[in-house]
Parts: C-alpha cells; structure tokens; sequence
C-alpha cells in the first residue's frame, strides 16, 4: 500500500519537475523578449498565459502531493528501511525540484529588472511624445490667435 503511494508520489514529482523546465524555458524566452530590439507585447502575453496555466498545473500537483503524502505521513517513519530506495528516489526529485524553482526565482528577478527598464523607457517616449504634442498644440494656437497679417509691400501708385 505505501509503496503505491510513493510511485504516485514520484509520478508528482516527476510531473512537477517537468513543468518547472517548461516555465524556466518560458523564462528564458521572456528574458530574450525583453532584450530584442523591438519588443512584441503578444509574443510576451502569450507565454504569460502558458506561464499561469503552468503554475495552476503547479499549485494542483503540490496540492495532491500534499493530501497523498498525509495519508503515509504517519506509517513511513516505522517502514523506513522497507522503502528505502524510494523514499531516496524522493529526496532526490525534491532536491532537484527545489533547486529548479530557486533558479526560476532568480530569473523572474531578472526578468522583473528588464520589464521595469523596459516600462521606464516607454515612460520617457510617452512624455517625450507629450511635450512635443503640447508644442504642436501651442504653435497652433498662438499662429490661429494672431490677426492676419497685412501685406509687407504695398503698390504706392496711384
């Protein structure tokens, strides 16, 4: 019985780690999106919808790794040497899976950075776009509020 839980386990694990290396790739595409010349703001959308499916996929799989690990929590500690193997096999998968989710922490930091540089930088087009709009705007207030001009030269025959 618990030897079936601990191949269910594994699965999870296994399951878990293979959708952290599909969102640290979403990552590295993202970090890729951010530092092209120009930047394609569905392209990113995209693989930030991919990127939330995969984090619920995520929560669901810690969720169930949860309930099934509560059913063993108990009886494991007596059987330890019995399932040995697995519950080595486990620790390793764990390791792994923590290791994967520090590194996809440490390139969302990054990733944070470029997006916040990238936002700043629109920020100063958007006021440079401004300024030039309001001098548009003022240019043509002051021409329209002028009084016509008379005419320079005049024909003084008569």
């Amino acid at each position: 019985m618990i030897s079936n839980y601990l191949q269910v386990l594994e699965e999870s694990l296994r399951k878990k780690l293979a959708a952290l290396d599909r969102v640290e790739s979403l990552c590295v595409e993202q970090e890729k999106l951010l530092k092209a010349p120009s930047f394609s703001e569905e392209a990113f959308d995209a693989s930030m919808e991919e990127k939330g499916a995969l984090i619920d996929e995520l929560n669901r799989l810690d969720e169930g790794f949860e309930s099934l690990y509560g059913h063993i929590r108990e009886e494991l500690p007596a059987q330890k040497e019995k399932y040995k193997t697995q519950i080595a096999a486990l620790q390793q998968l764990v390791k792994d899976v923590t290791d994967k989710s520090v590194s996809i922490q440490a390139q969302e930091a990054r990733n944070k950075a470029l997006m916040e540089n990238y936002f700043t930088g629109r920020k100063k087009e958007i006021q440079q776009g401004r300024k030039g709009s309001r001098a548009a705007i003022n240019y043509y207030r002051s021409m329209s509020d002028s009084k016509s001009v008379q005419p320079q030269f005049m024909d003084k025959k008569k």
